[in-house]
């Protein structure tokens, strides 16, 4: 469906002029051929106002479920900003949508959600988790992860990527002392079918073989959280040979690696530099500006609605694995040695 973006760039003009020609703005002034163009345009791409669209009945309603908290959630913007992405997708298409955690799910009971055509599952699920979801609809389509890729849909981002590049970027810059700091991944049973790969940690382990320097004691596991970035940093500080440069596997845990930086006297770049993962709003505004793997969070967020409704109005059969990309975003926090 065309979008007011959409039929700005097609009539060379801005995105606010077509909103007021559009929303027949009398005190707009543009020429009359400018109006008539857009208006053109707009017809041609079968553009609906959201106010037609709100005025249509919507026949689905869609769970976006999380498993995490919504405290974690708050935390970390990351997430946050894929749920919003769908939930505005929704609204657009005037789409109903539960939003919903998995702990919320597991003590409540399930007819309060028998209206769900289909679910969003945003982050990793254990196997019985999946199977509750099965539980509420056969439509499912996690972001984040990619569960038996040969029964459910999936939209993921390139990991090993992201990683390879920040890590070439470092090397390139003289570094070869790279440590690593990121999350721990819990192992499925091994009954439950299920392969959990750390693509980011595995891309790091393989690139330093590659440059045979890989080091176990330069590699640091927690959370994805600003506080296990900061304490595993601290930890880092302590080691002999301290690496000049650090592969961090998400922005929140650079924010606290910062700060264990600054506070052991040392400097961002001059002393050690810096590459984070996910290019969350904060990256740009720390001091210095982080150098990091931006994830197109939003983009995601309306990949995975699309790919849903695919599955539920046509009634797809076959799963789909949706892979996007990542781009590295060069900042201040890293200098040639």
């Amino acid at each position: 469906m065309a979008t007011i973006k959409d039929i700005a760039k097609a009539a060379e003009v801005s995105i606010s002029t077509v909103s007021r020609i559009l929303n027949l703005d009398k005190t707009l002034n543009v020429s009359e051929d400018t109006r008539k163009r857009v208006l053109s345009i707009a017809e041609e791409m079968n553009y609906v106002t959201i106010k037609e669209r709100k005025g249509k009945v919507s026949n689905y309603t869609i769970g976006i479920v999380c498993s995490f908290t919504e405290t974690k959630e708050l935390s970390d913007p990351y997430f946050l900003s894929i749920r919003m992405a769908i939930e505005k997708r929704c609204l657009e298409e005037n789409i109903g949508f539960k939003s919903l955690y998995l702990s919320k799910i597991f003590n409540d009971d399930l007819y309060n959600y028998k209206d769900l055509n289909g679910i969003i599952a945003i982050g990793i699920f254990q196997k019985d988790e999946i199977l509750k979801l099965k539980d509420l609809s056969e439509n499912i389509v996690f972001i984040d992860s990619s569960p038996e890729e040969w029964e459910f849909d999936s939209v993921v981002v390139d990991l090993k990527y992201g990683a390879k590049k920040s890590l070439d970027y470092l090397y390139s810059l003289g570094h070869k002392n790279i440590g690593y700091i990121g999350a721990k991944v819990t192992p499925h049973n091994s009954n439950d079918g299920l392969e959990l790969i750390n693509y980011r940690e595995l891309t790091y382990i393989e690139f330093m073989n590659k440059i045979n320097n890989l080091k176990e004691e330069w590699i640091f596991k927690g959370n994805f959280t600003p506080e296990d970035g900061y304490a595993l940093m601290k930890k880092a500080l302590t080691l002999k040979e301290i690496p000049s440069a650090f592969f961090i596997a998400s922005d929140p845990m650079a924010i606290g690696a910062y700060k264990a930086i600054q506070e052991a006297g040392y400097t961002i770049p001059e002393d050690i530099s810096i590459v984070g993962f996910d290019d969350i709003p904060t990256a740009q505004y720390l001091s210095p500006s982080l150098t990091t793997v931006k994830v197109y969070t939003d983009f995601m967020g309306e990949t995975a609605f699309n790919v849903l409704m695919e599955r539920i109005k046509d009634e797809r059969l076959l799963s789909k694995k949706v892979v996007l990309p990542v781009n590295l975003v060069i900042r201040d926090s890293c200098k040639s040695i």
